[in-house]
């Protein structure tokens, strides 16, 4: 949760909150939310709540992606969460999902890039957005991309438009691409089959068969994958944001960390201070997700966003209400 004020075009958090409750643990087998699962999410959701109510919030949006989109009792699970905690739910779209994250990006995006590749790597499934820049003056790219608030396909603009060329909305996350090999014990073994299953699943999407030359080419990642991975290359022993919001990585860099973690093993990724309990159970999964991409599509500049699906509901709101000064949006 991220509660802010709009702050000239941009804005200023006020207070936030961030629990991994696992929302979709188990869905892959049962196509269900767990009780557990929905338990952990509502005592989260109560913590929020009381920030809510704290602060005096006018304006809220409240969304809900993959595992609520997938499982039969989702509804059953929004009306638990409205019953308990007063908090109305909205699942929405992958697109929307998509949309979000990367207009929450546009900061990050160098004016010398042509290519782009946004990757959001969630709990229950994976979005990636391709997007041309190369007919937008350099000066104006980051705020093309801000521009897609309002659909991947707007209308006639007399801005310079950035060109989504295409995107998709693998229904694979960390959680369920955890889930769907859980039964594999030997970790390398299930590492590799991880990344080659999530590639498989990536064959739709247009640009998957294109050599991609490196040269005006950047991927920006957000998810806790890409931080985690950040704050390891960095030996960080406590999470900090600052350093790793904007962090530019070779895949090389990538490539050692991942290396690192696979000779941890489970015990050690588990008593690595960089990782923390509540990620270790998902960041190989995650790990996996994103050498397969790079795999595809190797960069000399991957960039970390500590950033997604909340501040760009929090841009998109603020661009609809009109209380954004001069923003790009």
């Amino acid at each position: 949760m991220l509660i802010a004020q709009p702050k000239g075009s941009q804005f200023h958090v006020v207070d936030s909150f961030s629990k991994s409750v696992q929302l979709g643990h188990g869905l892959e087998m049962s196509g269900r939310l767990s009780r557990a699962s929905m338990q952990r999410t509502i005592g989260a959701l109560r913590v929020c709540q009381q920030k809510i109510k704290r602060h005096k919030v006018e304006r809220m949006r409240l969304v809900a992606t993959e595992a609520c989109r997938r499982a039969a009792n989702a509804r059953d699970f929004i009306r638990q969460v409205r019953r308990d905690t007063g908090l109305q739910l909205e699942i929405i779209q992958p697109e929307e999902e998509a949309r979000l994250a990367v207009i929450s990006c546009a900061p990050l995006v160098s004016t010398r890039t042509e290519q782009l590749l946004v990757v959001d790597i969630g709990g229950g499934s994976t979005e990636l957005v391709w997007i041309d820049l190369s007919s937008v003056p350099r000066r104006d790219r980051p705020a093309a991309i801000m521009r897609l608030h309002a659909g991947f396909h707007p209308p006639e603009s007399p801005f310079p438009a950035a060109k989504v060329v295409d995107w998709i909305s693998v229904p694979l996350g960390v959680a369920t691409l955890r889930d769907q090999f859980s039964d594999v014990e030997d970790d390398a073994a299930r590492y590799a089959l991880m990344s080659w299953y999530f590639e498989e699943n990536l064959s739709e999407f247009a640009p998957y068969k294109d050599v991609q030359a490196r040269e005006g080419f950047q991927i920006v990642g957000t998810s806790g994958t890409v931080t985690t991975v950040a704050a390891s290359h960095l030996g960080l022993r406590r999470y900090d944001r600052t350093k790793v919001d904007g962090l530019r990585m070779t895949t090389d860099q990538i490539e050692a960390v991942i290396a690192q973690y696979l000779e941890l093993g489970p015990v050690g990724r588990r008593r690595d201070p960089r990782i923390g309990q509540d990620r270790q159970a998902l960041i190989m999964s995650g790990a996996a997700i994103l050498q397969a991409l790079l795999r595809l599509w190797p960069t000399d500049r991957l960039s970390v966003a500590d950033r997604g699906l909340r501040e760009g509901l929090l841009y998109a709101q603020m661009s609809a209400d009109g209380v954004l000064e001069d923003g790009p949006l």
